[in-house]
């Protein structure tokens, strides 16, 4: 369209002040009178989960961030962002809310799963291609969280500080790259201070930043409630969400009458939301889209989406026992193994088709090779009851049935939810406010069970005999607790054959709230379930042994305290490991976890969480059938504490980035923390290689590094090739200038050619606040992470190369 002059001079103040904050939790106001049609969004790092906050539409359910960034393919991103737009046209939403490109800074940060790497380059290049994928189709991305919102911990209320240099170099450097490279066309503000300055105020950034210096043309949007006041009209922020309440409206416009405000900002705030409208189909005439993408449960779309779980998973160690061969006695040992996580837990939630565990996965393809033999508890909350163990009392599906009503009773909503849990609140379209909830299931069991409820307030819970009257308070009194970090309450029955589980909740005054059914067989001690493992693995050819976090410590609103593994699951593996003939550890986690073990195991796959398809994925991975060609987007550290920052907690509102630019494998490197157990670019996959003839071209503005690479395993493999520049200026961290990817075949060589990124050859000049070339003097490494790293040149102050 782009004549937005013309449609702005048709809207007054309050009008044009109206389109600028949300209508709802999750969509714009339209206007007629110019052809602005309201516009939806969804969140979408994981899948495009629709507008509820809970038992959305099916959608698919992706590989984590980590996961999917373990490729080191743009390639994939690419076809992920693909993925993903299909998802958005096939429900209507119009701007996807991700990619997360904040950096894993500490490995304790809870919300680490959901951003791409400790790497800058490796970062913003990865979500260029994710942006572009999504965008190629009409449909918008939002780049998140602008910026160095890094951790949890005060996450509404911190003051990051971080010094200019870093900030610059380290932290703004993924943004730049997406925004140069790709032009994601919206932005989301985050809820943090950097500096001082809340982000949804900060005028250096927002307008001196992004739109000044990088010439932005998108809209830049506040993560949702982060908006304070109208100060942030005048300090770069373009949209408030969510609507319909914030802190702007009728405030906005008498800040301008007042001359606060000018209407200048105003006007350049409406036009880059109508130049969203006009990117996505939603002003003028609507946008068409001829072909209708597959539903989640395609076999297509479960293909795809389980080829990029096993992509991205890697190989830690391997003393050739990966992949498997012909065992015919298989131990599966794990509480994981059944309950794999595939999904971090908070707002990134999706309503998948189905969700396939590793035990599921192995026994469609090795049948009754496979045992299990059961695992350790790995929470401390009970997760909700799984579909299968409990059934909709009214049409017998597996899952629960949802009541929702006022708080006199009457009925508001009667659903069936394949997920024993939901989020109350958001739901649009009732005749009135939720004031009671009612959760009913059928369980067909014999035995002890653990039966409880997920939610803070008044409780009623019923299963035939069993009548118990009790309140769930509130732990910590965070905002958002009651979605974010229910509390449980549980009990022990014994129960003799079938019965109906009803759970009744009253809200009180709470507004919103997460609220679910536990329901599962009573756990056995650890003990017990350790000599059950021992007994399994003894009589085995071969013990594989799932081990990892929960959406407990990966999720959003909490930090983690520790990488070590929850519960006795260490205790699990060393006992296993001391008898099995050969044991196999999968780690299910997004982030780095402690793994004291590792030296006495033979081999250890790291799955991420890989989404809906990922017990089949896994499987392929142990077998062979897909490569698990991963490399670690995080460097994983020895021991708790072993990290350049490790701190995620603020002390008097105040978080340091003391370790300036030295984060992640940069500041191992240097000696600022001991060498990790694992660096951030390791992976083994399963090939084996050489590396020979290295040459460099110095003439352009940065090098081109092309290396030769033998496979000399017996099957096909993946490498990736990576490029460092260490500076000869101690203080300048090493860092990641390129890499490439290649598929070679066995015993074959290929040459592959690395483009190193201008934009890691400058530094920022604090004194002159601006960028300025970095000095050339110094090394390139050529490697498979830093940790094996295969040719050195040396670089001269005139910039020519020779091998060190």
């Amino acid at each position: 369209m782009g004549d937005y002059d013309e449609l702005l001079r048709a809207l007054d103040l309050p009008a044009k002040v109206r389109l600028l904050t949300g209508a709802s939790f999750a969509a714009l106001h339209g206007d007629p009178a110019i052809g602005l049609a309201p516009m939806t969004f969804s969140d979408g790092p994981t899948g495009v989960k629709g507008q509820s906050m809970s038992g959305g539409p099916l959608a698919c359910l992706l590989p984590n961030a980590t996961a999917l960034a373990g490729t080191w393919s743009e390639e994939l991103l690419l076809a992920a962002g693909e993925l993903l737009a299909g998802e958005a046209v096939r429900q209507g939403v119009h701007v996807v809310l991700g990619p997360t490109i904040n950096l894993h800074r500490s490995p304790l940060a809870g919300r680490v799963f959901e951003s791409f790497s400790e790497d800058p380059l490796l970062t913003g290049k990865l979500a260029a291609a994710y942006i572009k994928g999504v965008q190629k189709r009409g449909v918008g991305t939002s780049l998140k969280h602008f910026v160095a919102n890094d951790a949890e911990t005060e996450r509404q209320t911190v003051d990051n500080r971080v010094d200019e240099a870093t900030l610059r170099e380290v932290y703004l450097l993924p943004f730049e790259i997406a925004i140069e490279d790709a032009d994601p066309w919206t932005l989301m503000a985050a809820y943090n201070a950097i500096n001082g300055v809340t982000a949804t105020e900060h005028d250096a950034l927002l307008n001196g930043v992004v739109k000044g210096e990088l010439g932005y043309h998108g809209l830049i949007m506040s993560d949702w409630f982060a908006t304070r006041s109208v100060a942030a009209a005048a300090g770069g922020l373009d949209l408030v969400m969510p609507g319909p309440y914030g802190p702007w409206g009728q405030a906005l416009v008498d800040a301008v009458a007042e001359g606060a405000v000018a209407e200048e900002a105003i006007d350049d705030h409406v036009r880059r939301l109508l130049r969203l409208a006009d990117r996505v189909g939603a002003l003028g005439s609507p946008r068409a889209h001829p072909e209708d993408p597959p539903a989640p449960d395609d076999p297509q779309r479960r293909a795809q989406l389980r080829d990029m779980a096993a992509a991205g998973m890697t190989v830690l160690t391997n003393d050739g026992v990966l992949p498997l061969g012909s065992e015919n006695r298989i131990a599966l040992i794990g509480v994981p193994a059944t309950d794999t996580v595939l999904l971090g837990g908070g707002s990134s939630m999706v309503t998948a088709p189905h969700q396939v565990s590793i035990a599921d996965g192995l026994t469609a393809v090795l049948g009754d090779r496979v045992r299990f033999a059961g695992g350790v508890e790995v929470r401390t909350t009970p997760a909700p009851a799984r579909a299968g163990f409990v059934t909709d009392p009214v049409d017998g599906r597996p899952g629960i049935r949802v009541r929702l009503m006022t708080g006199d009773g009457d009925e508001l909503t009667d659903d069936h939810m394949a997920d024993a849990q939901r989020i109350i609140g958001f739901d649009s379209g009732l005749a009135g406010p939720v004031g009671r909830v009612r959760l009913s299931a059928r369980l067909d069991h014999k035995g002890p069970v653990q039966l409880g409820v997920l939610g803070l307030g008044s409780w009623v819970l019923t299963a035939g005999a069993l009548h118990e009257e009790f309140v769930v308070e509130p732990l910590t009194g965070i905002p958002g607790e009651a979605i974010l970090a229910p509390r449980p309450h549980t009990l022990i029955v014994d129960l003799d054959g079938p019965v109906v589980v009803e759970a009744e909740l009253d809200l009180g005054r709470t507004e919103h709230a997460l609220v679910g059914l536990i329901a599962r067989p009573a756990p056995k001690t650890d003990e017990e379930a350790i000599a059950d493992a021992v007994r399994a693995a003894r009589g085995a050819d071969l013990a594989v042994v799932v081990v990892g976090l929960t959406d407990e410590q990966e999720t959003e609103s909490r930090d983690k305290t520790t990488l070590a593994l929850p519960g006795a699951q260490d205790a699990l593996v060393e006992a296993v490991a001391a008898v099995a003939p050969r044991t196999v550890v999968v780690v299910n986690s997004a982030t780095p976890v402690l793994l004291p073990w590792a030296d006495r195991v033979d081999a250890i796959l790291a799955v991420g969480l890989p989404g809906q398809e990922g017990g089949h994925a896994v499987a392929a991975a142990l077998l062979g059938d897909l490569e698990p060609a991963g490399r670690l987007v995080s460097s994983w550290p020895i021991a708790d504490g072993a990290g350049p920052a490790w701190s995620v907690t603020p002390e008097a509102g105040v978080l340091e980035y003391a370790e300036g630019p030295f984060v992640g494998y940069r500041g191992h490197a240097a000696g600022r923390a001991p060498a990790p157990r694992y660096w951030f670019g390791h992976g083994l996959g399963y090939g084996r290689w050489e590396y020979a003839d290295a040459r460099a071209d110095l003439a352009g503005p940065a090098p081109r590094v092309t290396v030769a690479v033998r496979n000399l395993a017996t099957h096909t493999s993946r490498e990736v090739v990576q490029v460092y520049f260490q500076p000869a200026d101690a203080g300048q961290p090493v860092r990641l200038v390129g890499w490439a990817g290649a598929e070679v075949g066995p015993g074959a060589t290929a040459d592959v050619t690395v483009e190193c990124d201008a934009r890691l050859w400058r530094r920022w000049d604090t004194s002159a606040h601006r960028w300025a070339d970095l000095d050339l003097a110094g090394e390139l490494l050529i490697a498979r992470g830093l940790g094996d790293i295969r040719l050195r040149a040396a670089v001269e102050p005139n910039g020519n190369l020779h091998r060190a």
